[in-house]
């Protein structure tokens, strides 16, 4: 759409005649482009009794009342959530989703029907997992790993439980011992699938997992093992000399932080380790032998004393 200089003139504004073979200048004045199921910043064009206005390049859409917050003037630039209503109408909200198009989350399934199960996103109209794009049939309350993307028949936004098949392909950029993203989603027999840096595929073995995950979860971890395959084998701890070495800096700090002691040893059991200092067992004895031939603990069989002089 084009307009003369004046950038807030009305879009059918009748414009004034011109000589013939005088210059025009014209300026292009482009609402901007609607990214659904995004945010978007756009401005406010008028207030109505039941909300605000908002325009974009695929005409004004609504922001409803109870999003509009005090003080709010026309001309102002809001940044909003853009999606489509239970009439299919574009519509603007200042709620945050649990997700945008294009991206994975695991979400819980609030209604099911012959059609598709409804996801809880955050939004007031739930998500919906057409029954095409499920991997199994879901029941109401359990939580469920999609990939958010936008339907090109119907122009909505959908999910899909089948979200393996929009994982970019290509190799892992990284080498072993990178540091990486974890998205738990899927826990199966011999370990948690996991999404790293929310683009390649890997597994984390239940037998390095010291402490409960569940789908959705986002730990830190590192690159094990680049196989053959392009999957990756990752592990929440450090892998090698690093993670030794950063365990043996986290009991000396937790012993500096507990007076001196610590109610753990060799003895102790996997979890309250866990819980305590974040390690495994075995790393943990790894690290205390350590301490131990440095000089720097006295071992006992219920508690590990600092000897560390400050």
């Amino acid at each position: 759409m084009f307009s003369y200089k004046a950038k807030n003139q009305a879009k059918f504004a009748p414009q004034p005649s011109v000589p013939l073979g005088a210059e025009i200048i014209l300026t292009s004045y482009a609402y901007p482009m609607l990214a659904l199921g995004d945010y978007n910043e756009l401005e406010v064009a008028r207030a109505v009794d039941f909300g605000l206005y908002l325009s974009s390049d695929d005409g004004d859409l609504l922001l409803p009342i109870k999003y509009v917050a005090e003080g709010t003037q026309i001309g102002d630039r809001l940044r909003v959530f853009v999606y489509r209503d239970s009439e299919d109408r574009l519509i603007a909200t200042t709620l945050e989703p649990l997700a945008r198009v294009g991206e994975f989350a695991a979400l819980n399934v609030r209604d099911v029907s012959s059609n598709g199960a409804f996801l809880d996103w955050g939004l007031e109209k739930d998500l919906f997992l057409p029954y095409r794009n499920q991997r199994q049939a879901l029941r109401v309350g359990q939580r469920a790993t999609v990939y958010v993307y936008i339907d090109e028949t119907s122009d909505r936004i959908v999910a899909s439980s089948k979200w393996e098949k929009y994982l970019p392909q290509g190799a892992f950029p990284g080498q072993v011992g990178d540091e990486v993203q974890l998205f738990v989603a899927q826990d199966t027999d011999l370990g948690y699938t996991v999404i790293v840096n929310g683009a390649y595929l890997g597994l984390l073995y239940h037998n390095e997992v010291f402490r409960p995950l569940r789908l959705g979860d986002t730990p830190t971890g590192y690159v094990r093992q680049i196989r053959p395959d392009g999957k990756l084998d990752v592990s929440l701890q450090k892998v090698g000399y690093d993670e030794a070495l950063a365990a043996t800096e986290t009991i000396l700090t937790a012993l500096r932080a507990n007076n001196g002691s610590l109610p753990l040893s060799d003895k102790s059991e996997p979890d309250d380790i866990y819980r305590r200092l974040g390690m495994s067992k075995k790393v943990f004895k790894k690290a205390l032998g350590t301490l131990y031939k440095r000089g720097q603990v006295q071992l006992a069989p219920d508690e590990t004393r600092l000897l560390e002089q400050e």
